[in-house]
């Protein structure tokens, strides 16, 4: 027989938590398409803004930088002196250098052996360093060096004085003069294109986040849509497609997506298909059986009943099949059962009932309660709703199973608990001294004609019992498990809900 898709009373794996969606969604896949998006258009606009501000700043300080050296150098040629340079007539010559600086005015310095002099106040200036010093006496056609002195920018330019001796030679006099330029308006104009910059890169980034947007929308829309689709799916909504848009990748997986559903809804309604003949042909088969078989079980009574008057070979042949005439009809019952489950249409009568009387009354059905294998543990004044009937054959599969494939003594105990939501719960558990199940027979012990001992072909039952047993807890609302105790011994452990309404599935 073909087995459901999945059990009933399972359910789907539990979904993500509130948190865990608002997590998701906070760092999902719009965040971090924007995220991207913003991130490169940050890196060019930060990049072509670095570039363009270094550009601009190199062009403005070159210009004025390359005019105050070239203008320096001119008047330092056409200026004329004497030597030895004495310092009253060399201030005049520094001041006349000074009126004639481009693009500003400078200040002047003059040093010449111990002699020192300038067109300011101050005849040594605090701005020229000894590396420009160094720089002028091992070049002839001067240096210069930007310097900031307390938050302040400097050009400072050095030209020494030379003698031509020759069209390719000169000599030098001992005499240097420095250029000192303040660069405040530089400084200004640097500033002002860095503001600029800083300024025109942020609303360009404010005006990129909205085709960011939009391109997160456009391909969030495709995967929203395939999200939906496949959560319908889920749900059972097999005919569930996307709408094709467009010719790129999205468009391609929506194709993929389509096709997969059609061969899935395909195979599904094939599957479905076979397991209904399945059930309808057990059904029909088992249907079959009953009357048939309750001529063959009034036969069989009839001829037990004269087996002791007949020759032992006979009897043993009388016995043996009304012995088997007995399984076949449990196992006719247990399929027409098992088949009304499958079929949906086993309805639980639940009544609210002394549930420690229930199990003494089953267990007086089936003469267990003077059977000295067969214990219990049943408290008073627990009551649940329950549809006694189903119950009944709970706990006769369960205590059945053990006295066969168990070992002596079988405990049927009652109490109740709660589920880690706070659902009151009724526990029933029943618990035998035998060899337990092996572990690797758990997950399968409640599957139909399941064998956990494969060396044993027949046993005395039909072999659907605890697939029953498990399809009556499932009714309930209930959960079934199947275990090893400790100490030995096998242990089945059903937990129904005190106060199920009553369903029918």
């Amino acid at each position: 027989m073909t087995r459901p898709f999945r059990r009933r009373g399972s359910g789907p794996p539990p979904g993500p938590t509130e948190h865990e969606r608002t997590r998701i969604r906070a760092f999902g896949l719009r965040t971090r398409l924007l995220a991207a998006f913003l991130l490169v258009a940050v890196v060019s606009a930060g990049t072509t803004s670095a570039l363009t501000y270094r550009e601009a700043r190199n062009a403005l300080l070159k210009t004025a930088q390359d005019t105050a050296v070239s203008t320096f150098r001119e008047q330092v040629q056409q200026t004329g002196y004497g030597l030895p340079v004495q310092g009253e007539g060399l201030e005049e010559v520094l001041r006349d250098l000074a009126r004639k600086g481009k693009p500003r005015p400078w200040v002047v310095f003059a040093e010449y052996g111990s002699v020192r002099a300038s067109s300011g106040e101050n005849p040594v200036s605090t701005v020229i360093t000894p590396g420009l010093r160094r720089a002028a006496l091992a070049d002839p056609y001067g240096s210069f060096e930007r310097v900031v002195k307390d938050g302040v920018p400097y050009l400072t330019i050095a030209m020494p004085t030379v003698f031509r001796t020759g069209p390719y030679s000169t000599l030098r006099s001992g005499l240097v003069l420095y250029a000192v330029m303040r660069m405040t308006d530089e400084q200004v104009n640097v500033e002002a294109l860095l503001r600029a910059a800083r300024d025109g890169a942020l609303p360009g980034l404010a005006i990129a986040l909205v085709p960011g947007l939009f391109a997160a929308r456009s391909v969030l829309r495709p995967v929203r849509e395939l999200r939906r689709a496949a959560r319908n799916m889920g749900s059972g909504k097999l005919d569930t497609r996307i709408a094709i848009r467009g010719n790129d990748e999205l468009a391609d997986l929506a194709s993929t997506f389509n096709e997969s559903a059609a061969q899935l809804e395909d195979s599904v309604h094939e599957l479905r298909e076979a397991e209904a003949r399945a059930r309808r042909f057990a059904s029909d088969v088992s249907h079959e059986l009953r009357t048939p078989l309750a001529g063959m079980l009034a036969v069989t009574e009839v001829l037990d009943e004269d087996a002791d008057r007949l020759d032992p070979d006979t009897a043993r042949a009388v016995r043996l099949v009304s012995t088997e005439t007995g399984k076949l009809a449990v196992l006719v019952e247990d399929l027409m059962e098992i088949s009304r489950f499958d079929a949906r249409a086993a309805e639980l009568n639940a009544d609210e009932v002394d549930v420690a009387e229930a199990i003494r009354k089953t267990l007086q059905n089936r003469h267990w309660h003077e059977d000295d294998r067969v214990r219990t543990e049943l408290p008073a004044g627990i009551r649940a709703r329950l549809d006694p009937r189903r119950f009944d054959v709970v706990i006769a599969n369960l205590v059945g199973n053990a006295l066969r494939h168990g070992g002596a003594p079988v405990t049927v105990g009652l109490r109740t608990g709660e589920r880690p939501k706070g659902t009151p719960v009724l526990i029933t558990e029943v618990t035998d001294r035998g060899p337990g199940i092996r572990p690797e027979s758990i997950p399968y012990i409640f599957d139909r004609f399941y064998k956990a001992d494969a060396a044993r072909t027949r046993s005395a039952g039909s072999g659907l019992g605890l697939a029953i047993t498990q399809e009556n807890v499932h009714l309930h609302r209930g959960t079934i498990r199947a275990g090893n105790r400790p100490d030995g011994g096998a242990v089945f452990t059903v937990e129904i809900p005190l106060h199920a309404e009553e369903a029918t599935t």
